[in-house]
């Protein structure tokens, strides 16, 4: 597995997190594809931000061999992120609807 199909996976993970959150938080949700687009840009921006303590894709496949643990943190905080994203925007949203 390249570092290149890891990132590709997880922009995928970042995606399933943000449409699972606006379809268990309907209240949170952007429709279909506003929370594609949120999943894609959280999902990248915290595996970038974050990734660099050793748990990114090229960190993962650094010995040649895939790390699992690496891969599923990598995986849970791209979920995460995508998720985060689309909560973040919405509230940003509402404060802006209000004022």
């Amino acid at each position: 597995m390249t570092a290149t199909l890891i990132s590709l996976m997880s922009i995928l993970i970042g995606i399933i997190g943000g449409n699972a959150t606006g379809m268990f938080f309907s209240k949170y949700s952007f429709g279909f594809i506003g929370n594609t687009i949120l999943g894609v840009f959280g999902s990248a921006f915290l595996i970038k931000s974050i990734g660099r303590l050793g748990f990114g894709p090229e960190d993962i496949v650094h010995s040649g061999v895939v790390d699992l643990k690496l891969f599923l943190l990598n995986m849970f905080v791209s979920f995460i992120g995508g998720a985060l994203l689309v909560v973040c925007v919405r509230s940003f949203k509402n404060k802006i609807d209000k004022g």
